[in-house]
C-alpha cells in the first residue's frame, strides 16, 4: 500500500499563469521530488491491481511520465498519443477545441490491438477535450477505454461532462479556479 501523502503539499500553485485570473496547478514540482512522484505510481499501481488493463495509453508529454513506469511496472505495453506531425508510422489523428482554437493528437495505428483494454492516463484533466479525442482515436482503431486516470482533476470545469460513460479517476482534485 503506498504510504499516505497529502499531494496537495507536493504542488506548485502559480497564480495568473499563463494569464491573469488562471491559477496554475504545477505537476513538475511532484517529479521534482522522488517521494511524490513515487506516491502517484504507486497510487495507479494500487488502484488498477484488480482490473484487466492490457495497455496504457499516455497524452504528450506530462502523461508519459506517468504511464511509463506504470506500464513497466505492471508488465503492459505503453501506448502514445502526440501532438499531430510526431509520429513517423501509419497515423490517425483526432481534432479537438481549446480555449484558444484547434488541437489535434494522433496514435499510431499499429500500437493498439483491436479488443486492447486499455487506460487513458494525463497528468491534469480539466475540460476533457484532449482525453476525449484520445479514447475517440483508440476506440477507432478496435480498443476499449474502461477507466481515464489523471494525477490532479479540475472538477469545476465539467470533464465529467465530456468524458461521460467512462470512469475518471484522480489522485487530488481542485474544485476552484
Amino acid at each position: 500500500m503506498a504510504e499516505k501523502l497529502n499531494l496537495d503539499d507536493y504542488i506548485r500553485k502559480i497564480p495568473d499563469f499563463p494569464k491573469k485570473g488562471i491559477l496554475f496547478y504545477d505537476v513538475t514540482s511532484i517529479l521534482t521530488n522522488p517521494r511524490a512522484f513515487q506516491y502517484c505510481v504507486d497510487r495507479m499501481r494500487e488502484i488498477y491491481a484488480d482490473k484487466k488493463i492490457d495497455a496504457v495509453a499516455a497524452i504528450e508529454a506530462r502523461g508519459f511520465i506517468f504511464a511509463a513506469p506504470f506500464a513497466v511496472e505492471t508488465h503492459v505495453p505503453l501506448i502514445l498519443l502526440r501532438k499531430k506531425g510526431k509520429l513517423p508510422g501509419k497515423t490517425i489523428h483526432r481534432s479537438y477545441e481549446l480555449e484558444y482554437g484547434e488541437a489535434a493528437v494522433e496514435l499510431h495505428v499499429d500500437d493498439v490491438k483491436k479488443g486492447q483494454r486499455v487506460l487513458l492516463v494525463d497528468d491534469l484533466i480539466a475540460t476533457g477535450g484532449t482525453l476525449l479525442a484520445a479514447k475517440e482515436l483508440l476506440e477507432e482503431v478496435g480498443a476499449e477505454v474502461p477507466e481515464i486516470f489523471g494525477v490532479m482533476g479540475l472538477p469545476f470545469l465539467n470533464y465529467e461532462k465530456t468524458l461521460t460513460g467512462v470512469p475518471v479517476t484522480t489522485l487530488i482534485e481542485y474544485n476552484h479556479e
